[in-house]
């Protein structure tokens, strides 16, 4: 399979080694795409969902990838220690709401379903502990949001049960869906919700970008080996 990396933010790029050093293929729309394999791309495409969704687009189309693995830091509703890596079970979009009209919160129209179920995460998970990496699974819940804790955390807690919060994957699952593309996440925890110094900890996530880095390509080229089904 080719396998797109959709990260969001550079310095989540940057954490692969080497790719700092790297140069674009190409640059659409304002996104710059790097090959770093012969079936691996790989985008920064910004932060938030309509960033998130036209990069996907591109990946999709233009890039025409058979798998997009959306990897990046996340905040954690639990105690996960920071650095934690989490593949996503599957995923939600906190910040839909058409329940005025009789849908149920989070659903996301035109596709008309909630849940974004992602591909064979149990392979994922076994990959990475081939490779000797400690991982977990979970919902990963995704809005234009810098979640916080307070009462709208605590009530998208309750609301979807999410084991993290970030701002891009839902969006690119949904892409994927559309294009019938394949999708998985990869996330590593950067902060805690429910944390009183959490901002603080977000800016000082260096673990939680050397985490993944470490793991992004490896997991990558071993899912670029298997089959499509």
């Amino acid at each position: 399979m080719k396998i797109g990396l959709q990260f969001a933010m550079p310095a989540e790029f940057h954490a692969l080694p080497g790719a700092k050093e790297l140069e674009p293929f190409e640059t659409i729309s304002g996104v710059p795409f790097y090959h770093l394999a012969p079936d691996v791309v790989a985008c920064a495409g910004g932060v938030g969902k309509v960033n998130a969704a036209m990069a996907a687009e591109i990946m999709c189309r233009r890039q025409e990838v058979d798998l997009i693995l959306s990897p990046g830091v996340a905040g954690c509703m639990t105690d996960l220690p920071t650095g934690s890596l989490v593949i996503a079970s599957d995923l939600v979009q906190h910040d839909m709401d058409t329940s005025g009209i009789g849908d149920p919160v989070g659903m996301v129209s035109t596709v008309n379903q909630t849940e974004f179920p992602t591909w064979k995460p149990e392979r994922c998970v076994e990959i990475l502990k081939e490779l000797g990496v400690s991982v977990t699974t979970g919902r990963v819940a995704t809005g234009d949001w810098f979640a916080m804790g307070g009462q709208r955390a605590e009530w998208i807690r309750d609301t979807f049960h999410p084991l993290l919060l970030e701002m891009e994957g839902c969006a690119t699952a949904q892409v994927c869906l559309r294009n019938n593309v394949r999708f998985a996440a990869l996330k590593s925890v950067s902060d805690h919700l429910f944390n009183e110094n959490q901002v603080q900890e977000f800016f000082d996530f260096g673990q939680a970008l050397e985490n993944l880095g470490a793991v992004v390509l490896p997991l990558a080229l071993a899912l670029a080996k298997e089959t499509e089904d």
